[in-house]
């Protein structure tokens, strides 16, 4: 049984990580509904929180039935972050998480996310303060090191652990990849094959597949796997995994139909939230993954990206579904 503080999450768990201007409430609940044991919101700057700034504060905003969730807060200064701390726990999470590996240059060059890689006593200084400040467990992402040649991840495994941190989730790439080449699984798996680790590590990184997330669990030896830009367009992903391991074959991929339902679903709770032009906007993103490689749907899909009115968009899902309700499902 795998567990963040007291949260039980079964075994080999599946989190939803957080991704900007993705893992925002629908679409967390989306993933939840289908499949994730753990949501993360995307990261939230401490100084927008401390500001009071609009689009920060939006983001702490869950709905009940994402839980259990994780709000990602980032910062390099202590006392932002300590006051943004008090500011999430007002707002009633089931953890908080600390984002340690955003590789974005605007975040790295003022000495946050991935960039405090290049201070780890400083990384534990924060990890220990923000365990000290709250009741809620704290947990951490981050990814392997700032380079190749500063690759320090068991002893900052080791140090967010000393620290008071309840689980550690390890991008596998460096700050310097970016998000090229490809994920080294490897270097996660010294870090949970180190004796002295007792809280859960998750690998994440090009859990691209079911078969993926097995080789995850069986070769590498991971607690879990947190899964992002496999999931955009496709919250089924999760259940896809889970159904996978139970019965080591495919589950049946969503029709034609439920993919138009789900889209719909995803636009109208987009608009609730964030209202009629973000919510359009906003979730352009998702349709190219909601309807690949369908065929002949491309005139279609063009029609979602560009349309900027709900209501163009609701006629367009109208007809789409008269047209799909009888068509099986893609192979």
């Amino acid at each position: 049984m795998v567990k963040i503080g007291d949260i039980e999450l079964g075994n080999f768990p599946l989190l939803l990580a957080p991704m900007e201007d993705v893992s925002d409430p629908p679409f967390r609940a989306l993933c939840k509904e289908n499949g994730a044991d753990v949501v993360y919101t995307e990261f939230i700057s401490s100084e927008g929180l401390i500001r009071d700034a609009v689009k920060s504060v939006m983001k702490l905003d869950i709905y009940e039935k994402e839980r259990p969730v994780g709000i990602q807060i980032f910062g390099a200064n202590l006392d932002s972050m300590l006051k943004a701390v008090d500011i999430v726990e007002k707002t009633n999470p089931d953890i908080i998480d600390i984002n340690f590996g955003c590789p974005v240059k605007k975040v790295v060059c003022k000495g946050a996310g991935a960039g405090i890689l290049k201070n780890i006593d400083k990384m534990e200084n924060l990890t220990r303060e923000m365990v000290k400040r709250t009741n809620l467990p704290v947990t951490v992402k981050t990814r392997l090191g700032w380079d190749d040649n500063s690759i320090k991840i068991i002893e900052v495994a080791e140090r967010i652990q000393d620290a008071g941190a309840k689980a550690i989730a390890i991008h596998g790439r460096t700050r310097a990849q970016m998000y090229k080449g490809q994920a080294d699984w490897s270097k996660i798996a010294d870090v949970k094959n180190n004796q002295r680790m007792k809280i859960p590590v998750f690998g994440n990184g090009d859990v691209s597949s079911p078969e993926k997330a097995i080789e995850m669990r069986d070769k590498y030896g991971l607690d879990g796997a947190m899964i992002g830009r496999a999931s955009i367009g496709n919250p089924w992903f999760f259940n896809e995994v889970k159904y996978f391991i139970k019965n080591n074959s495919h589950k049946k991929p969503p029709s034609i139909y439920e993919r138009i339902v789900m889209a719909e679903r995803h636009l109208k709770m987009a608009i609730d939230w964030k209202g009629e032009k973000l919510g359009v906007l906003e979730t352009r993103r998702h349709y190219s993954n909601y309807f690949k490689n369908i065929p002949n749907f491309k005139e279609h899909r063009m029609k979602m990206v560009t349309s900027d009115y709900s209501v163009d968009l609701y006629k367009l899902f109208s007809a789409l579904k008269n047209t799909y309700k009888e068509v099986p499902v893609l192979n």
